[in-house]
């Protein structure tokens, strides 16, 4: 639907309604020319074929009718051919509008086969077991299952099934039941303590009744928003679920892996999650001393690829060093990418260094096909938003931020898509609502700097000077040299109405006191 038909609104049985019209129109009413194949869509399974009829001829001025399976060409007549064309074409057209409404989350997928098709992991859904027993855990275990299913229904290469029918006692131990199709059961509990609601989820291979997975989730017994608490337990566990099953359906040769490079990879995020210069530097340093021991590993390329795109989007390279940087940055995410073209971790940061480097038509791509894999992942809606902003879709890329925060996931990426959202609250002038969002990104991480002179940006539009004056301060200590001129993302292939946007911005800042910046500056920005 977002992808069909954006910004209008369109209720949840447009889809079933144009299905049934189509059925109307192939007179498919025992429903064997379009199948719904669970989790997935709807697909077309006639035969369409054209032949020459020698005999009993329609007569000239009448629409041929178009049966089940066949659709008849008469050689006698143009206007006989004419109608069985225009109902075919009519057919044709309202499947393919259908198809495109079905996967429009996964419409940048490589091919239509890998959605449709076969080979793919089956998992049988268990109903969420409520241990708490009252209304409102009722309430939300049917919300965290359906949110479950619509996430899990959204990633390629799966297929969901429906619970079979089963007595009290297989439902308290499902490894035991026979299952025919299933690969996988995916069986979740919901409890509850006095401080938390808390979500425990395993996948259970079936062949082996081996655990592949388990998850769980503990989240504040006082949240009273219900439904952002469903959709957080359920995100919780679905965005380590996807990454489970992203691993377990790698044909790829395993990655090359020490626990020296882990630790390494460990001590190097735990650095530049700090934020600054310094511990920038301590983690560029830890990764190459690894990778140079290592230099097939693919999570040490990713790791360092990722802290050379942190480096650039922070201005923390001077423009020679920037070059230098994206040349190897790029170099090791196609190496990466030809080693395991469908790992999560290689497309998230394909999908990020697309973003960074300004290549907005093949990051829409990239990032689309991550979340094709993991619906929940907050670093590729955050990219993904990053895209949608420069390209001045701020509506777009504010829904995008807080699908991000509505899920939650990961943890280490939330002060990001925070970040995001108060920008593009800032573009469309919403400057009450930013607020909110950039003090939670700095209560997270307070050391980009950014999100201090957004937030300066905020405060002098509402007529808070002091608080933007100090907010600015705050921003140029943890970013000292910073200008204008330097502080924003390359414009390359941006859109002009985000360029307006981010003049505006600008000129607050310079009003406040940040220096413009000379013409270099200025130029380097530009390219």
């Amino acid at each position: 639907m977002e992808a069909v038909w954006p910004g209008i609104y369109v209720g949840e049985d447009s889809l079933f309604q144009c299905i049934r019209e189509i059925r109307t129109a192939l007179n498919d009413t025992e429903r064997r020319m379009i199948k719904l194949v669970s989790g997935r869509g709807y697909l077309f399974t006639a035969e369409v074929t054209a032949r020459q009829e020698s005999v009993a001829l329609q007569p000239a001025g009448r629409d041929m009718p178009v049966s089940n399976a066949s659709v008849m060409a008469n050689s006698a007549g143009t206007s006989d051919r004419r109608g069985s064309r225009k109902v075919l074409t009519f057919a044709a057209l309202a499947m393919l509008c259908a198809i495109a409404t079905i996967i429009g989350a996964t419409v940048f997928s490589s091919r239509l086969h890998d959605v449709l098709g076969s080979g793919q992991s089956v998992i049988e859904v268990l109903p969420v077991v409520d241990t708490v027993g009252d209304s409102q855990s009722a309430v939300l275990a049917q919300g965290i299952a359906a949110e479950m299913i619509n996430g899990l229904a959204a990633i390629d290469n799966i297929r969901l099934i429906a619970p079979q029918e089963q007595s009290p006692a297989a439902a308290a131990n499902p490894i035991s039941r026979i299952v025919g199709e299933a690969d996988f059961l995916l069986q979740s509990e919901l409890q509850k303590s006095p401080q938390s609601w808390i979500l425990q989820t395993r996948l259970i291979k079936v062949s082996s009744r081996e655990i592949e997975s388990v998850a769980e989730i503990t989240l504040d017994a006082n949240e009273p928003d219900k439904q952002r608490l469903a959709s957080r337990l359920a995100a919780g566990a679905g965005y380590e679920l996807a990454n489970r099953l992203n691993k377990l359906g790698e044909t790829d040769s395993p990655t090359p892996r020490s626990g020296a490079a882990s630790v390494a990879i460990q001590q190097a995020t735990a650095s530049i999650n700090q934020t600054t210069k310094e511990r920038f530097a301590t983690a560029r340093s830890i990764l190459e001393k690894y990778l140079s021991d290592q230099p097939d590993n693919t999570d040490l390329q990713i790791a360092l690829a990722t802290l050379h795109l942190r480096g650039i989007q922070l201005a923390w390279y001077d423009p020679a060093e920037a070059k230098a940087a994206e040349n190897e940055a790029r170099s090791l995410i196609e190496h990466a990418l030809r080693t395991k073209p469908n790992s999560l971790p290689v497309l998230d940061i394909y999908c990020r260094f697309l973003t960074a480097t300004n290549q907005f038509s093949e990051s829409l791509v990239a990032c689309a096909r991550a979340l094709s894999l993991n619906p929940w992942d907050g670093a590729a809606l955050f990219q993904l938003g990053l895209t949608q902003i420069q390209l001045g879709r701020f509506e777009d890329a504010l829904a995008t931020f807080e699908r991000a925060d509505r899920f939650d996931t990961p943890a280490v990426s939330r002060w990001t898509w925070l970040l995001g959202a108060g920008w593009a609250d800032i573009v469309l002038n919403r400057n009450e609502d930013a607020i909110g969002w950039l003090q939670r990104s700095i209560a997270i991480t307070p050391g980009t700097g950014r999100a201090h002179m957004l937030l300066a940006t905020a405060y002098q539009r509402l007529g808070r000077s002091d608080e933007a004056k100090q907010a600015l301060a705050q921003g140029l200590q943890l970013r000292p040299g910073s200008t204008a001129a330097n502080i924003s993302l390359p414009i390359r292939n941006t859109s002009p109405i985000y360029l307006e946007a981010r003049e505006k911005i600008s000129r607050t800042l310079i009003e406040l006191g940040l220096p413009a910046g000379d013409e270099a500056q200025k130029s380097d920005d530009r390219n």
